[in-house]
């Protein structure tokens, strides 16, 4: 029996979790499935139960959860060893070093850099950091944040990139990748939100080494529902991408919009289900089907 937890996808069981904690006749029906399908943002408590009760559940959410927000990820990186740029990462404000009349970037770091917020992704929450003063207005909010109780932030080298950033989008198996190109010279985040342009088609070279990087990332640590973000710098000799971040929740305008993305989401779900050497749900019809 699958049980779907997923509104697009149609399981022999289907349950909707959407502004709830999961009670416990959703662990006895978890405990009773052959496999899971949840949403991309599932409660962390359904999530669990779900791990915890069968042995089968898409998406894998593991890093998610075990290494969240900005500074989880490049703990995560720094763990595989996937190629980053330097990064420093504070729990709070107390931690950075030199602030208030002291005020400078770490040691190491020099003008320009990025400063990042632990929470947000597609480019929100970042502040390019070009003067002494852009410093003190980002180590002053980070204060501010603080005080609603939110806490985090790194602080990146900036990378020339020549305005763009490769999207690698993993569903199960299948990778899609397309450029995000930034026109606008005021601005430094690639995102599509930030008036990037979508480019699937330059540079394919480059596209297929960062489409390996990212397979071989997914297959270290599970993930496999993500849009990876990654940085070739210019100027630079050899092709090794830079991870940039990690996105659970994203974009669908260079998949070709929402109802493509999840024609290719329903089909990759049946190919992993068959993958697990599991039934298909009867309400599926393998014949109408098609490769996408």
């Amino acid at each position: 029996m699958i049980l779907s937890f997923h509104p697009c996808f149609v399981g022999d069981e289907n349950r909707l979790c959407a502004g709830r904690q999961p009670d416990q006749s959703d662990r006895e029906l978890i405990s009773m499935a052959d496999a899971v399908i949840l949403p991309q943002g599932p409660p962390r408590r359904l999530y669990e139960i779900a791990r915890e009760n069968c042995r089968h559940v898409f998406p894998n959410y593991d890093a998610r959860f075990r290494y969240p927000g900005k500074i989880g990820q490049i703990r995560l990186f720094r763990k595989i060893g996937a190629t980053h740029p330097e990064t420093l990462v504070y729990k709070n404000i107390g931690e950075y070093p030199a602030h208030g009349e002291k005020l400078r970037l770490p040691p190491g770091f020099t003008y320009p850099c990025m400063f990042k917020f632990d929470w947000g992704g597609e480019g929100d929450n970042i502040i390019f950091i070009r003067t002494r003063e852009d410093l003190a207005v980002a180590l002053k909010t980070a204060e501010k944040y603080e005080k609603t109780g939110q806490k985090g932030f790194l602080v990146q080298s900036y990378i020339p990139s020549a305005g763009r950033c490769l999207r690698v989008v993993a569903i199960n198996q299948k990778m899609i990748s397309y450029w995000k190109i930034q026109k606008k010279l005021d601005r430094v985040c690639a995102g599509v939100t930030k008036g990037a342009m979508i480019d699937p088609n330059s540079d394919p070279d480059s596209q297929h080494i960062g489409v390996e990087a990212v397979k071989t990332f997914c297959r270290r640590t599970g993930i496999n529902l993500a849009g990876f973000d990654l940085l070739f710098p210019e100027n630079k000799s050899g092709r090794q991408p830079l991870f940039l971040e990690i996105n659970y929740f994203f974009g669908r305008k260079g998949l070709g919009g929402s109802e493509r993305f999840y024609q290719q989401l329903v089909y990759e779900i049946l190919n992993w289900i068959d993958q697990n050497g599991l039934p298909r749900p009867n309400c599926q019809l393998i014949e109408n089907h098609e490769q996408i």
